[in-house]
C-alpha cells in the first residue's frame, strides 16, 4: 500500500508552505480579505486543481496509448461553494478541452470516460461527498469543435450503492 507525506508549515501572515515526500513545493495563501497577501492560492482552489491535474494526467496518459495526436489540453475545473461554515463544493463539473490534429471523438470520449469512473482516485474521494460531472470538448489545432459531450456524473448516492 502507498503512503503519502506531506509537511505544511507556517511562512508567515497566512501564507504557507506544502512539501511532499520528494520536497517538491507549493505555497497556499488566504485571500487578502482573510489576511492572505497573494503569495500562492488559496487551499480550496489547490484542491480543484488537484482533481483536475489527477484526472488530465489520467487522460492524456490513456490518449498518449491510443496513439492520439494531441497538441493541447486544458482542464477547467468549476464549482458553487456552500455560502456557510464549512463552505465545502456542492458540485464540481471538469471540462476537458482536447486539441490536435485527427483526434478520434470517441477516444477522447472513452479516455475521459476511463478517468472519470475507473482510474481517477481523487473524483472517487470528492465524488463520494458531492456531485461531480465530466465535460468533454474535441478542438482541431485551430479551434473548431469537433465534438462534444457529458460523461462520467459521480454522485454520493451513486457511489453508495
Amino acid at each position: 500500500m502507498s503512503v503519502t507525506h506531506v509537511t505544511v508549515k507556517l511562512l508567515d501572515g497566512m501564507a504557507f508552505q506544502g512539501v511532499d515526500q520528494e520536497g517538491l513545493q507549493i505555497t497556499m495563501d488566504a485571500a487578502p480579505d482573510a489576511g492572505g497577501q497573494g503569495h500562492g492560492p488559496k487551499p480550496v482552489d489547490v484542491l480543484a486543481m488537484a482533481l483536475g491535474g489527477c484526472t488530465g494526467m489520467d487522460v492524456i496518459s490513456i490518449l498518449r496509448k491510443m496513439r492520439q495526436e494531441v497538441s493541447g489540453y486544458k482542464i477547467r475545473v468549476t464549482g458553487p461553494r456552500a455560502d456557510t461554515h464549512p463552505r465545502v463544493f456542492t458540485s464540481l463539473d471538469v471540462e476537458h478541452v482536447v486539441s490536435g490534429t485527427g483526434l478520434d471523438p470517441d477516444l477522447v470520449r472513452r479516455a475521459v470516460e476511463l478517468s472519470a469512473t475507473r482510474y481517477f482516485s481523487a473524483s472517487a474521494m470528492l465524488g463520494k461527498a458531492m456531485r461531480i460531472v465530466h465535460h468533454y470538448r474535441v478542438l482541431t489545432p485551430d479551434g473548431v469543435e469537433v465534438a462534444a459531450g457529458v460523461l462520467g456524473e459521480r454522485t454520493p448516492d451513486a457511489l453508495a450503492g
